[in-house]
């Protein structure tokens, strides 16, 4: 076989390829723009020549304590100044950042730490009295370093332990931090809810991070200088990768340490926010906010959200606000959103009702991603692109993850095939826009038909009375299973379950029509993903 010519005596060497890494963005951002501001947290103002220095000074601080390639330091911390450097000092020493969700109990935290080998753990001064309740649980010993956020007002529980911001003077504002051996090298690990069993740790890698972060600014429009503000958890996907994306464009992080419609809406005015992601319990709390706490914006604000499809009154509200709403999909193996709902502009001349249809569809690849499809996962054949067809969900490319920390079986099983199975089941309609449908585990099998719990939740959302509405699978004595819907009702709205049964009646199949309505407050996590494996609980309580 005949050499390719192009190969011969064109080799990589230093002065022509080095690995990708998101870490180049904040250095370029200190050298090209030093100034610009870089982070504002309340009062504190740290421009990017500081914020490049702190996170090499973290890296030093934490070099000096023995950390370098693939060890794991954990962070728990709030969406503070504190944990964006831990999204560039860690990596910049060579290690890997633990991110823990601030809402999980002792003993899941516990097993992350142990999976995780963490050797370092940084956590605010509130989860304080948690993260010591999970190293009892424990059994690594990590060195624990306590970050003291004066935006924190809350009750302090007196621990003997090293002080963050004096742990990272010690270091030095200059050291020569580590590009990774390979940009396949781990940057991150992210565990996973753990809903049906011990949480998976998704191991994202440099090169991933890197295009994603990049994915995010090209896919969304977001231009030079954008002002971010952090509604979405840090600790859920890294942020979507937006640490990272905020250098690349020299943007300004403004961080909230509690999602609250007062802080959000000031910092909308008063600091010039261009974007902000969350769920639509987000938007809801915004819009829902006393007129007294709202402010008038002088330019439309781009909101990201990425759970479950924002009823029409919702999206209208938020137009009528000064929001553009774009609807985006992804998982954590996904390094956060890997798909977007890419906006035509003639869609702009659709009616509200169509809009918000077209709207609620997860859409088409980020660029950064390479392949997007659903397909039969028993044969992994394409479905029709007609709309109606389920399959499920699967990608493949640079920005799907490494695979499962220490898991080899759920990493061969999550691969099958060359592509990655999201667990997601949806359909493709023609123009090629995906639509999810449901979690392959929420599917309700009812007398041998599948019933998509969306399609029902999506039914409901549109009864005027209805705030939150989510649908889970009761066992029954017939059928096998039938629809259960838990709803939360809108505030100042009365609603019983035979005139909601009658509109189910009037806009579903006989057989898709829930079987019993709850009317109760729905259970969410800290990123505001509902929580059905409570209501299939409680479904199957109810029905003895």
């Amino acid at each position: 076989m005949t050499r390719n010519p192009y190969s011969q005596g064109l080799d990589r060497n230093p002065a022509n390829h080095q690995p990708l890494t998101p870490l180049t963005f904040l250095e370029r951002a200190a050298t090209v723009f030093p100034q610009h501001t870089a982070m504002v947290h309340g009062g504190l103002r740290r421009s990017y020549a500081d914020f490049y220095a702190r996170s090499r000074q973290l890296a030093s601080a934490l070099a000096g304590q023995g950390i370098g390639r693939g060890d794991t330091v954990s962070a728990m911390l709030a969406n503070t100044p504190a944990m964006l450097e831990c999204h560039y000092g860690v990596p910049m020493c060579g290690a890997v950042l633990h991110s823990i969700n601030t809402r999980l109990d002792a003993a899941i935290i516990a097993f992350q730490l142990d999976h995780a080998m963490s050797r370092i753990v940084i956590v605010d001064r509130e989860f304080m009295p948690l993260m010591q309740e999970a190293l009892r649980l424990a059994t690594v010993r990590p060195l624990v370093i306590q970050y003291d956020d004066p935006e924190y007002d809350g009750a302090i529980t007196p621990v003997d332990a090293p002080d963050y911001d004096a742990f990272v003077v010690s270091g030095d504002p200059d050291f020569a931090w580590l590009m990774p051996e390979d940009e396949w090298d781990a940057i991150s690990i992210n565990y996973t809810s753990g809903t049906t069993g011990d949480p998976k740790g998704v191991v994202s890698h440099h090169r991933g991070a890197y295009l994603l972060a990049q994915g995010n600014a090209l896919t969304t429009s977001m231009q030079k200088h954008a002002v971010y503000l952090w509604t979405l958890p840090m600790f859920h996907c890294n942020g979507w990768c937006f640490p990272w994306t905020l250098s690349a464009i020299i943007g300004t992080h403004v961080c909230l340490r509690q999602v609250r419609a007062e802080p959000i809406w000031a910092a909308l005015a008063d600091e010039g926010v261009t974007h902000l992601c969350g769920a639509p319990i987000v938007m809801s709390l915004m819009i829902s906010a006393p007129a007294e706490a709202k402010r008038a914006l002088d330019r439309p604000v781009q909101f990201f959200t990425a759970a479950a499809p924002p009823p029409e009154k919702l999206l209208a509200d938020m137009k009528t606000a000064g929001f553009d709403v774009t609807h985006l999909y992804g998982l954590t193996e996904t390094y956060g959103p890997a798909v977007v709902n890419d906006w035509h502009r003639d869609w702009d001349a659709l009616p509200p009702a169509d809009q918000a249809m077209l709207k609620s569809r997860q859409g088409v690849r980020y660029l950064p991603l390479e392949g997007l499809t659903v397909l039969d996962p028993e044969t992994m054949v394409p479905v029709p692109h007609d709309g109606n067809t389920m399959g499920e969900v699967m990608f493949r490319g640079n920005v799907v993850m490494k695979g499962y920390f220490r898991n080899p079986e759920a990493t061969k099983t999550a691969f099958a095939g060359g592509w990655f199975h999201s667990g997601d089941l949806g359909v493709v309609h023609p123009d090629g826009y995906i639509q999810l449908k449901d979690r392959s585990k929420d599917i309700i099998i009812s007398g041998g038909e599948n019933i998509s719990s969306i399609e029902v939740e999506e039914v409901l959302y549109r009864h005027p009375a209805v705030s939150v509405a989510a649908v889970v699978a009761m066992p029954h004595d017939k059928w096998g299973e039938t629809p259960c819907a838990f709803i939360e009702l809108a505030e100042g709205q009365v609603l019983d379950d035979a005139a909601l049964r009658i509109w189910c009646r009037e806009h579903l199949a006989p057989y898709k029509v829930p079987g019993r309505f709850v009317f109760t407050p729905i259970p969410r996590t800290s990123t505001g993903k509902i929580q059905k494996f409570l209501m299939r609980d409680q479904a199957r309580a109810l029905a003895g």
